[in-house]
This record gives structure tokens, C-alpha cells and sequence, in this order.
């Protein structure tokens, strides 16, 4: 058993190498930039349900609203400012983990309900911390997936500091918010809502869940602090979104 689990991972080991190598020489070029692995490559790979161009860096995996993120955390706030944090993170993205973690050290949270390699098992709806615990909350497409995401948001703004920030992320694929807690069929949820895991779409009168929440938004779009060629070199599209940049 213990050979064969040897074996299996160093066939997984070789065949990703195998990968990274024919990646390498298909997507060979500079006229792409990701910002989190600071590597370039020709193009990045199509990616999507309905596969969307130019999307996924071959390196990290990183999609247009991760490199949009990461371009806001590192520009215009304040997470990497070397001062103690207590961060929350929901549904980590691998590829933000460990930089994440050798930034922030101790005070970087995970969190998923159901992914064994977050650090923690958490419900956002059901915070086991005190109010005000939190300095950050990054939380991103989440929350489209929780049936009762107005007591999520309620949880987000309990447990977040007077002084501190959220980030809350959800897909814009609709004019205005739509949702029907009776559709349970995957089928169904996948025709009305996108995905077979979402409850709902929401449309740009998602800043009024998180006004009523309590949070003052602002809404920040790439435009708004990238130029043009930063935006094209980094694959900033329509399908990166707005930041929803949340305080008390």
C-alpha cells in the first residue's frame, strides 16, 4: 500500500511536469502578465462553463477576477502595510494561500465549510468569533451559493472590526437579483441561476443587501486605478467585475 501510494505520487509529480513543460512551450511569449505568480506567457488558457478567452494563467490558475484582486490588495489598501492583522479568508484560493500566509503570518485565517485543507470548518452564516475579531474579510463567489445570504452579510459585519475592511465578492449576471428558494433541482439551478450550486443571481442591486446590512460600499472598477495596457496585459475583462469594498 504504502509503495503504491509512493508510486502514485510520483507519477501525479512527473505527469505535472509533463503539463507545466507542454504549457511552457504552447502559451511561450511576454504579451501576458499575472500579477500573483509574476509570470508572462503568450496567452492565458480559456476557461469557463461557457468557455471565456484569455482566463486562466497557466501557471497559478488564477482567473481575471483573482488577478484584479490581487492588483487591488497590493495597490490601494492596506494589507501588506506590515502591520498585525487578524484576516478572514473564505473558500481560499490556493494560488493566494501561501503568500497570503507568509505575509499576514498567525493572524491569516482559511476558511470553507467543506474543504479539508482550509484551516478551519466555518458556516458564514453562524461566525464562531466575537464582534469585531476581523481587520479583513476577503470573501469571493461565495456567498451565491448560501440560501440565506442576508444573515451571511449580518455575520460578515458582526465579526468585522469599526476600522476594518471586506471584501465581498459575487457574479453580476443579471439587470436585478433574482432567486427562488424553491428550485433545488441541479438541472434547474444550472438553467435559472448559472450553476448547479447557485441559489440565485444578483444584479447590480447587490450594493443594496450590503447597505442593508449596514456596510458603506464602495464600488471600485479596474479603470479606476489600472491603465489601459496594465488592463490588457493582465486579462482584466468584463468577467473580472467590480470590487465591492465594504466598511462600517
Amino acid at each position: 500500500m504504502q509503495k503504491a501510494r509512493i508510486v502514485s505520487g510520483w507519477f501525479k509529480q512527473t505527469l505535472g511536469h509533463v503539463r507545466d513543460f507542454v504549457n511552457n512551450i504552447l502559451y511561450w511569449g511576454t504579451e501576458r502578465y499575472c500579477p500573483i505568480c509574476e509570470k508572462s506567457s503568450r496567452k492565458f488558457r480559456d476557461y469557463g462553463i461557457v468557455p471565456r478567452k484569455d482566463a486562466q494563467c497557466i501557471h497559478c490558475g488564477a482567473l481575471e477576477r483573482h488577478r484584479l484582486i490581487w492588483l487591488f490588495f497590493t495597490r490601494k489598501s492596506n494589507l501588506f502595510d506590515n502591520k498585525p492583522k487578524k484576516v478572514l479568508h473564505v473558500a481560499p484560493e490556493k494560488f493566494f494561500v501561501k503568500r497570503l500566509k507568509d505575509y499576514i503570518g498567525s493572524g491569516y485565517i482559511t476558511a470553507d465549510l467543506s474543504d479539508p485543507q482550509a484551516m478551519l470548518k466555518m458556516d458564514i452564516t453562524d461566525i464562531q468569533y466575537p464582534d469585531e475579531f476581523f481587520d479583513v474579510i476577503y470573501c469571493s463567489h461565495v456567498i451565491e451559493h448560501i440560501l440565506d445570504d442576508r444573515r451571511a452579510l449580518r455575520e460578515f459585519y458582526r465579526v468585522l472590526r469599526s476600522d476594518g475592511w471586506a471584501v465581498l465578492l459575487v457574479p453580476i449576471t443579471s439587470d436585478k437579483t433574482f432567486e427562488d428558494p424553491l428550485v433545488i433541482d441541479p438541472s434547474e439551478r444550472l438553467s435559472l441561476f448559472g450553476q448547479e450550486d447557485h441559489v440565485r443571481r444578483y444584479g447590480p442591486d447587490y450594493i443594496d443587501r450590503l447597505r442593508e446590512t449596514g456596510f458603506r460600499v464602495q464600488v471600485i472598477k479596474p479603470s479606476d486605478f489600472l491603465n489601459y495596457d496594465e488592463i490588457v496585459s493582465m486579462g482584466i475583462t468584463i468577467a473580472s467585475g467590480d470590487i465591492y469594498f465594504c466598511r462600517k
